[in-house]
């Protein structure tokens, strides 16, 4: 019997331990079934947004609802926001259920005393349930938000929670989360949020329309005050952190939504879409400095037209700056079209790529002989920009005054179809029908390129002949290609990296260390400027992006000045490039284009002396006119009379032995621009009688208007000087050139009109390019 009583307690223990289990079990199931049934909001799409390299934002673009909604994460944010927002909404969140009961209470008890709802008693989880499933405020309202705050514990940790608020809390307006308030009302990311910002930020979301600082500062700076009083009440804070909070004046940056950058943002934007954030490699302040830079230059341009500037940092590809139009705003500038995508002719941009091929190629050194001249030889038939021809250049002039006619020269020895694919190769991609099918036009911008291309190029001058991909995103691997050789490389930026003031230029050569290149495309279209130091490779256009002309608006003028200003901008010492070892200087003559050591430069054959960079130790000749010329040897040997010194044949000479020697002969095409005794006539000497026959072959074209050095007055009625320009010899058709600028064709006289006074120069070419030329003085 004494055991009997015991049997039955442990019965009711059981059954009541069963009871609690199944309590528990329908309890979860009934749980499990309304989280089925009424199963939490989706959480609201935040804002994409586009970072700089330092995490400021450039560019946001908004989440459901067009809400600003910057993604964050409670590591993002500052600790001091976190104390002031846990002390002064929810003192023990981490310790409740996501409901504090005595809070519920203490609320209910508020609002009976005065008939009305004046307190929520709300926790934090709390609060995101009512922003992920909104409510009236009501007691229904009420027991719904205490039920999704269950729920939310049930799904999410803590730091989850704090996350949800932290992105989905109101700040007044289109504002969503505090890292968007903290960008919009401080201008600063969320981690740096002083004591007063963060006890502002803390309470704002209490009364989002009342407590903004822009709008009611009076009204937001007590609700700070009162936040920050509390952090001394709970000792959370020393009364002096406090009061020095509290003095800190409400400064409200407010302007606005971000748009740095706008063009790239919307670009990374559109290859990412679903992204809550895009990191970019821009520098966020250079990029608002450049910005501002060409606001003002904006200025200087018509209404019509655009500008896009591109710097990338040359160590490793980087685009730290990228304008891709003068005004992303402006319709009449077509600003939302990004320039440096879109497809455009690049003028005389690509001829320093020819220039290094040339040198890698042995075809030239830095001061090599070419020509300035008509091309009476050629179908193709270039003019300068100025329209006049210079005669016998170095190739470094012919660079750095882009003269096409050189251009053209050396265009044809490499091929128009090679030197477009070896730049293909090195990352550009080219356009239009010139692409399709190359020829010399190329080079004088009859392809279409994309400046973000073009600066990838032109970073092979600065990195040892390696071009480089720009990369837009941190996360993008590094892309190399070579494109010329170090040496190369290194001649042709040397030959660019002068100071744009030439009278500046003995002055500044040691300190100016920008290789730059100008171009305009045909008909006025584009003016482009491409400059490279030993950090930076920058590309400036300016232009019409609907592709009409800007009429005398060229590269030089319109976007050299701008390019300049680009590079005062950025940080980059004075240093110059270190020459590569396999480059070296060398004492070279004119006209063989050889070392002055050679048997052809000796006894007075070397007429012009240079001292030129020469790669590896080749010193290659002048070359030919045209690849196939072979009408005439440049370097070519002849024979002596021992006794008369008269040249001769062996065929035709009447004592042997025979002398020989080796002379260099100017182009034909040089010689209206020489100096009269420098002429290869004049140069080798006479021809014996008994060799008569050869001087046959010969057909020589001489001016007969005037003699050479002739002074001419103008006739006392005034009017100018009309002449008939005739000449006697050569054959058939005679193209007329007056001070390097064609005139017209004749195949008898062309009459011309001489508008000034002063020393001219008149030049005749025949069809066989027979050639000659004199000096006329005109005076009153």
């Amino acid at each position: 019997m004494v055991g009997t009583p015991k049997k039955e307690v442990w019965c009711w223990r059981l059954r009541l331990a069963v009871l609690s289990i199944g309590l528990v079990v329908l309890g979860c199931l009934l749980l499990k079934y309304l989280d089925w049934r009424y199963p939490l909001a989706p959480l609201p799409q935040v804002s994409t947004l586009v970072l700089a390299d330092d995490g400021t934002p450039l560019r946001a673009f908004p989440g459901d609802e067009d809400q600003w909604r910057y993604p964050v994460g409670i590591d993002d944010i500052s600790p001091h926001y976190l104390e002031v927002l846990l002390t002064y909404e929810d003192r023990w969140f981490y310790w409740h259920p996501g409901v504090n009961p005595f809070s519920l209470v203490r609320a209910f008890w508020q609002n009976a005393q005065s008939s009305g709802i004046v307190s929520g008693g709300s926790t934090l989880t709390m609060q995101v349930a009512r922003l992920l499933h909104p409510h009236d405020r009501s007691y229904r309202g009420k027991l719904v938000q205490v039920l999704r705050a269950f729920q939310l514990e049930w799904h999410y940790s803590k730091p989850e929670i704090i996350d949800l608020y932290l992105n989905l809390a109101p700040f007044g307006g289109m504002l969503s989360g505090v890292q968007a308030a903290s960008f919009f009302y401080f201008g600063k990311q969320a981690n740096q949020l002083s004591d007063a910002e963060a006890a502002l930020l803390a309470v704002l979301p209490q009364r989002p329309s009342d407590y903004r600082p822009d709008r009611h500062p009076q009204t937001a700076l007590k609700a700070r005050n009162k936040a920050l009083a509390r952090m001394a009440v709970l000792g959370v804070w020393s009364q002096s952190r406090v009061a020095e909070a509290q003095a800190e004046p409400l400064l409200v940056f407010a302007e606005g939504v971000p748009k740095v950058a706008p063009i790239l943002s919307r670009r990374l934007y559109q290859q990412c879409t679903s992204c809550n954030v895009i990191h970019s490699t821009i520098d966020y302040g250079l990029q608002l400095q450049l910005e501002a830079l060409v606001d003002q230059y904006l200025y200087q341009l018509s209404p019509e037209q655009s500008v896009a500037v591109m710097v990338m940092d040359n160590r490793d590809g980087s685009v730290k700056s990228y304008i891709g139009s003068g005004d992303f705003w402006s319709a009449t500038r077509h600003g939302q079209v990004d320039m440096i995508q879109a497809v455009r002719s690049p003028g005389s941009t690509l001829k320093p790529f020819l220039y290094g091929m040339a040198i890698d190629e042995g075809l030239i050194h830095s001061h090599s002989l070419l020509l300035d001249a008509p091309r009476s030889k050629s179908q193709y038939r270039p003019h300068n920009f100025t329209g006049q021809f210079n005669g016998p250049v170095t190739a470094t002039e012919a660079l750095q005054r882009s003269l096409n006619v050189p251009a053209v020269q050396l265009i044809e020895f490499i091929e128009a179809g090679r030197f477009l694919t070896r730049l293909q190769h090195g990352g550009l991609k080219s356009f239009g029908p010139g692409s399709a099918d190359p020829n010399p036009s190329v080079i004088l911008g009859g392809v279409g390129v994309k400046m973000e291309q073009m600066v990838g190029l032109y970073s092979a001058f600065a990195r040892q002949g390696l071009a480089i991909k720009p990369r837009l995103r941190p996360e993008q691997s590094q892309q190399e290609r070579r494109l010329l050789s170090a040496g190369s490389a290194w001649i042709i930026w040397d030959a660019l990296a002068q100071h744009p003031y030439r009278s500046m230029h003995q002055k500044t050569q040691g300190q100016w260390n920008l290789a730059w290149k100008t171009g305009t495309s045909y008909g006025y279209r584009e003016a482009w400027a491409m400059g490279v130091s030993p950090r930076w490779t920058i590309g400036v256009w300016v232009g019409r992006p609907d592709g009409s002309p800007s009429p005398g608006k060229f590269g030089r003028d319109t976007a050299a000045p701008l390019l300049f200003r680009v590079h005062s901008a950025l940080s980059d010492g004075e240093r110059r490039l270190i020459k590569p070892s396999g480059v070296t200087k060398e004492e070279i003559c004119w006209p063989s284009g050889t070392a002055l050591t050679r048997p052809e430069n000796q006894n007075g054959q070397c007429l012009r002396h240079h001292a030129a960079w020469v790669l590896e130790g080749v010193v290659p000749p002048t070359l030919h006119e045209l690849p196939d010329l072979t009408t005439q040897r440049l370097i070519t040997q002849i024979w002596v009379d021992p006794v008369s010194g008269l040249r001769v044949d062996p065929s035709c000479a009447k004592r042997s032995p025979l002398l020989t020697r080796e002379i260099a002969l100017w182009p034909e095409a040089a010689e209206p621009w020489l100096p009269t005794f420098w002429r290869n006539q004049q140069r080798l000497p006479s021809l014996a009688p008994e060799c008569a026959l050869f001087a046959a072959e010969q057909k020589t074209i001489r001016i007969t208007t005037w003699p050479d050095k002739a002074l001419v007055k103008i006739p006392p009625h005034g009017g100018g000087l009309r002449a008939d320009l005739m000449a006697q010899g050569g054959s058939g058709v005679r193209d007329w050139y007056v001070d390097g600028r064609y005139v017209g064709s004749s195949e008898r006289a062309l009459s011309y009109q001489f508008s000034s006074v002063g020393l001219h120069q008149i030049s005749v070419v025949d069809e066989q390019g027979n050639r000659d030329m004199i000096q006329l003085t005109i005076s009153q």
